[in-house]
């Protein structure tokens, strides 16, 4: 359902667009964390890392072999503004997000060992809606807007896992 209302939602810019004559720039992110997330927003990583933190068991829905990309919010903000930057004719949609991906149960455990948890692994039936891959495509970024991700997965994961810390204790 969030796909579709996303979807729908850049219709109805392009729509505008047409209409109005205005300038829009449409960008499509894919799983973004840093400092400063809410520790229940229901995201992978921040969902991850409060249960690591907290010596928890770490949820994994299905045998945790799906994968994703996880993009470090600075790399995110600097292609947000590459966009708006950009000229007019480039509307989008661009696909702002890391390329690189990881399984959900690497996740997990990098954040264990990152967090120098106790946290064992707990495996839950997997949604029928969860796609096995999740993946951007950050051509176009890369050629019109001259981006790409520079943060690591690690690297970004120890610059947020304080944040979580100090929330947490």
């Amino acid at each position: 359902m969030a796909k579709f209302n996303k979807r729908c939602a850049e219709t109805l810019f392009f729509d505008y667009r047409r209409q109005h004559k205005l300038r829009i720039k449409v960008a499509r992110i894919f799983n973004t964390y840093g400092p400063n997330m809410h520790p229940n927003d229901g995201r992978v990583v921040s969902n991850f890392i409060v249960q690591a933190l907290q010596n928890q068991a770490i949820t994994i829905y299905g045998d945790g072999s799906q994968t994703r990309s996880f993009c470090y919010v600075d790399d995110l903000i600097e292609g947000f503004i590459r966009l708006m930057n950009s000229d007019d004719d480039l509307t989008g949609p661009v696909n702002l997000g890391n390329p690189g991906e990881f399984t959900i149960k690497e996740l997990a455990e990098k954040i264990i060992d990152l967090t120098n948890s106790r946290s064992s692994l707990e495996y839950r039936p997997l949604p029928s809606d969860d796609p096995m891959q999740r993946c951007p495509d950050i051509t176009l970024a890369q050629k019109a807007l001259q981006w790409q991700p520079t943060v690591a997965l690690e690297e970004g994961l120890k610059k947020t896992i304080p944040y979580f810390e100090s929330l947490i204790q």
